[in-house]
Formats: structure tokens, sequence, C-alpha cells
């Protein structure tokens, strides 16, 4: 009982001991993106946390919404302090629509490239198989498909043209290969100012220098994926803790009596400790992989921050993958956090009974 006691003033000390940093990183949900500057936080941040064109909220869903002054509302996937770039998705899912119509004016956002797409109005019946077709702009009259190649816009006669427009692509434009796209692909936009990429490259945090010039200026104080660590395996000893003991108290002292057999209860109380982790073999089980210096991440559902540690990946670090989902991590924070509990920390799926008996 008294190691509960210890972790929780030490869980409950964690909030107090960083309420000084009022511009300390934040996010809409426990696993969400970390928003720290340039961007700032709507309304858990003060104003003068972020730099002006970069305000984010979260939406009922609690996920990170960025306003673009000119198009309006885009959801966040992924923000990359280093390579200063974000990647946002339409929330009506018609990405291609908003694409067309895109103004980045009043922004402190652009395009990487940019590539000429003519999107072309199909008969109903047009032969879906061979191409790439937008469902989401299509209808019972007409099909809609988006190509950058002009060869392919004179070769499909029976398709007019339906816009021309130079639409912001994430890679350098590609050559005249002849094929279709529905243009879903995450909306990539970088930014330049403020300039804090090499700061964050030699592993340091940029921050306003001081409110009234609004400068930034490079700090090297720690970053707060270690605190993340410490909270996630605070909870996870202590919260099964606190409630097994309450239970146990309970039952000893309303069900059984004053008379209680002490072996008994010894013995309960040593279901407190019972782990609900994955033993050691099936952890070391798991692929390793290391990154290299294109820091290119293995298939799946991946991006370029660890879940946990909400930092990014670098090369020559050794990430650790979940075969079931594929969802990848630290090797050292993903082998921490399956000790404790035996599920993903994004998916919460729990590994396959074939792969743990193996």
């Amino acid at each position: 009982m008294d190691i509960v006691i210890l972790f929780l003033i030490l869980l409950l000390s964690i909030p107090a001991t960083y309420s000084a940093y009022n511009c300390q990183s934040s996010a809409c949900d426990y696993y969400g993106i970390p928003i720290r500057f340039p961007f700032q936080l709507s309304p858990q941040q003060p104003q003068s946390c972020g730099y002006p064109g970069f305000n984010v909220h979260c939406n009922s869903q609690r996920t990170t919404v960025l306003h673009l002054p000119n198009s309006g509302d885009f959801l966040v996937k992924s923000i990359s302090y280093r390579r200063q770039v974000i990647k946002l998705y339409d929330p009506y899912k018609c990405l291609p629509k908003r694409l067309v119509e895109l103004n980045l004016s009043g922004s402190p956002f652009k395009a990487a490239y940019y590539q000429n797409y003519t999107l072309l109005s199909c008969p109903p019946e047009f032969e879906t198989s061979r191409f790439t077709t937008i469902t989401c702009l299509s209808n019972s009259t007409s099909t809609i498909v988006a190509t950058s190649s002009m060869s392919l816009v004179n070769s499909l006669t029976t398709c007019k043209i339906f816009l021309s427009s130079l639409i912001p692509v994430s890679q350098p434009p590609q050559d005249d290969d002849g094929l279709s796209s529905d243009l879903s692909d995450n909306l990539e936009l970088k930014w330049s100012i403020p300039n804090c990429d090499r700061c964050e490259e030699n592993g340091g945090l940029c921050k306003i220098r001081n409110t009234t010039s609004g400068q930034p200026a490079c700090s090297h104080e720690p970053k707060t994926g270690a605190l993340h660590v410490f909270r996630i395996i605070a909870l996870c000893i202590t919260v099964p803790a606190i409630v097994t003991s309450v239970v146990m108290a309970f039952f000893i002292c309303f069900t059984r009596g004053p008379n209680v057999n002490h072996q008994d209860a010894e013995l309960a109380l040593q279901s407190v400790n019972h782990s609900e982790g994955l033993d050691e073999s099936t952890i070391e089980s798991y692929t390793k992989v290391v990154i290299g210096e294109s820091r290119r991440l293995p298939a799946g559902p991946n991006d370029i921050t660890c879940p946990i540690c909400l930092s990014d990946y670098h090369a020559n670090e050794t990430l650790k993958c979940i075969p079931e989902c594929q969802h990848c991590f630290h090797s050292e924070c993903i082998d921490e956090w399956l000790r404790r509990k035996g599920t993903c920390p994004v998916c919460r799926n729990s590994p396959s009974p074939a792969h743990v008996n193996s």
C-alpha cells in the first residue's frame, strides 16, 4: 500500500511540477499529435505560445483541426517539427474538391510542389477497372477522372474536360505516365517562417524568445517524451493496484468480518502485482527494424513520430513493430509498454493467441 501511495504522490505532482511552463506541449487526446511552438492549441495554450497563423483547435472527436483563412478547416494527420511539414486531410472525405479550390494566401504554409491535373467528366458506363475514379465527385450521370497526362486526356474521346488546375502534391511532378489518380493522398504543406529546422535537427526545442519581439529561440531543455512514458507506466501500475486494493478491502471488512484469515488476505493482495503484460519471449520475438538515413518507415499505418514518447524517429534508431497491426514504436518504448499492458498502444488490439503461443 505504501508503494501505491508513493506512486499516487508522484503522479499527482507531475501537473504541479510542469504547470509553471505555460507553453509546454499539449494535445487534443492522450495519444494525440503533440502541439508546441510554432503551433498554439486553443484554448489549452496561451496565444503567446505560438506564432501568428499557426493556431489549431480540437473538434468534438478530439482531433486536431487547422483552419486555413481562405480554404476552411482541415484535420491534422501529423506534424514534423524537424522537417517543418504538416500533413492534412479533409474532414468531409473529399480531398480532391478541396484541392482544386485551395487558396493558401493569408497562411504561413505553402505546398512543396504543384502538378497540373485535368479532371474529366466521363459517361457513367465508363470503364472504371482500368482507371482510378474520384468517387466523391462522381454521380449517376458522370464519372470523374483526374490525370496529369495530356496524352490520356486526348485519348479519352468520350470524356469532357471538367476542370484543369494546379494541384499541390507532396512529391516532385512525375513523367507523363498515362495514369489517373483519385487525388486522395494527404495534403502536405511546409512552412519556412519561423525557421526552426536547424534547432530541431540538433535535438533542441524552438520557443518564443520573448512575447515582445515574437522571435524564436532554440532551447535544449529535455523534451516531454520521457514525462509521457513515466505517466503511462505510473498509470498502468497505480490504477489496477488502487482498484484491486479497494475491492479487497471491501471484501475483507464487510464480507468476512474481523476474523479474516491473514494468509488468505496476503494471497489476495499478491494479485495486485499480477502483470497483464506479455512475457519477455513474446516481446523479443517482434521484428526489430533499424531506420536508415532516408528515415523510411516499415510498411503499415505508421508516421514519423513514436506514439508513446511522441518524439520523431531519427536515422540509426531501432524500431519494433507489432505483427498483428503493423504499428511501430521505439524498441525501448514498446518493450516497457508490453511488459505492463498486452495490447497495442494505438489500436488497443491484443496479439493473436497463435502468436503468443508461438
